[in-house]
């Protein structure tokens, strides 16, 4: 079969990874096939292996791309000076950032079991790099006195999972807006870490 009119590699590669994105969060990677995300683009099964090699090149290039995306968007972050000023613009950015991706971190958390060894080792290291981000404000705050922690790697993680879970739950059109949630998991946030 003919490429159809309009499918270019810059048009028909994006839609190959919002479509596996799209179906992999609905169903879960086990369930998905290559025949399924063909369809959704609207392209035979075959015309995919020219845009990715296969259905697992395609959930790692969602992963890095995330974690890319997240690092990209909290350098550009004005992050303040004082260790409690660099938890508050983590913890506001982390929310803000998520809650636009919301397919994204559900694969980024629940797919991980589905990476092959050499796929997850890279992107076990780029999310333990944004980990420590979170890690450095927490002992630093810890060290500076502005914090009372007793085990910075566990309040980190629990942290992170508080503000991820966000995503689970939050609506647009629900009572609370972002930026009421923002401030409410901040101070539960700086309550948590006894600032």
């Amino acid at each position: 079969m003919a490429r159809k009119t309009g499918s270019h590699s810059e048009i028909t590669g994006p839609l190959v990874l919002n479509a596996a994105q799209t179906l992999f969060a609905r169903h879960g990677y086990a369930a998905v096939s290559m025949r399924q995300i063909a369809a959704e683009v609207g392209v035979q099964a075959g015309a995919l292996y020219n845009y990715t090699r296969d259905k697992q090149s395609l959930l790692f290039d969602l992963m890095k791309t995330h974690l890319d995306d997240l690092f990209a968007a909290w350098t550009a972050v004005d992050k303040g000076q004082t260790p409690t000023e660099r938890l508050e613009a983590f913890t506001r950015f982390h929310i803000a950032f998520h809650l636009d991706r919301p397919d994204a971190v559900f694969i980024a958390y629940m797919e991980l079991r589905n990476l092959e060894p050499q796929n997850f080792e890279v992107i076990e290291v780029l999310r333990k790099t944004y980990e420590t981000e979170l890690e450095n404000i927490l002992r630093d705050g810890k060290d500076s006195g502005e914090f009372t922690l007793p085990d910075t790697k566990l309040a980190t993680l629990a942290v992170i999972a508080m503000l991820t879970g966000v995503t689970t739950w939050y609506r647009d059109d629900g009572r609370l807006s972002r930026d009421r949630v923002e401030r409410i998991y901040w101070n539960m946030v700086r309550k948590a870490v006894g600032a």
